[in-house]
């Protein structure tokens, strides 16, 4: 009779660290797999054969920024897609609440409560060029390290584009 006992120890026990971990996973951080080439050179620098698209980049994505949407120019998010919720995007923010970006063919200020973000490979990116200003409400975490492929573990840069955007 010591088997459904051990039996609904191990259940306890696999109950716990699933409810432990979709907290951590919840309110701190995740790891989220990058697909597609729209961050190169700073995700998934090789994107030509078969074999570097098994090997996406995954990187920790921290979610405390969250609580206060506390974010800096040059910071890399995760958000849904304004068009699809169902959708993830890890892009640049480029543009803050209040500041005026410059584009190709126009120059946009930022409204409350948004931001404007690209991708570094401008030439492959869905980004606010296409979809205009992000909802600071979309935004699921900051992206901080990359800790997949291992020869590429290393933490994220802000990288910042000075001559396009101005403060209001």
């Amino acid at each position: 009779m010591g088997t459904p006992s051990v039996l609904w120890n191990v259940a306890k026990k696999c109950f716990t660290v699933g409810v432990i971990s979709l907290t951590v996973s919840d309110l701190f951080a995740s790891i989220v797999p990058v697909r597609g080439a729209s961050m190169s050179p700073t995700f998934n620098p090789k994107t030509n054969s078969l074999l570097d698209s098994l090997s996406d980049d995954r990187v920790l994505v921290e979610k405390l920024c969250l609580r206060n949407y506390k974010f800096s120019h040059g910071d890399v998010i995760v958000f849904c897609s304004p068009d699809n919720h169902k959708e993830k995007h890890i892009k640049r923010i480029v543009g803050l609440p209040g500041d005026w970006v410059g584009t190709i063919y126009d120059v946009v200020h930022i409204p409350e409560g948004h931001c404007w973000v690209e991708g570094d490979n401008s030439a492959s990116s869905l980004d606010s060029r296409s979809f205009g200003p992000v909802p600071l409400g979309l935004v699921k975490g900051r992206v901080t390290h990359i800790l997949w492929p291992p020869h590429r573990v290393s933490s994220i840069e802000r990288k910042t584009s000075r001559n396009r955007v101005s403060p209001s």
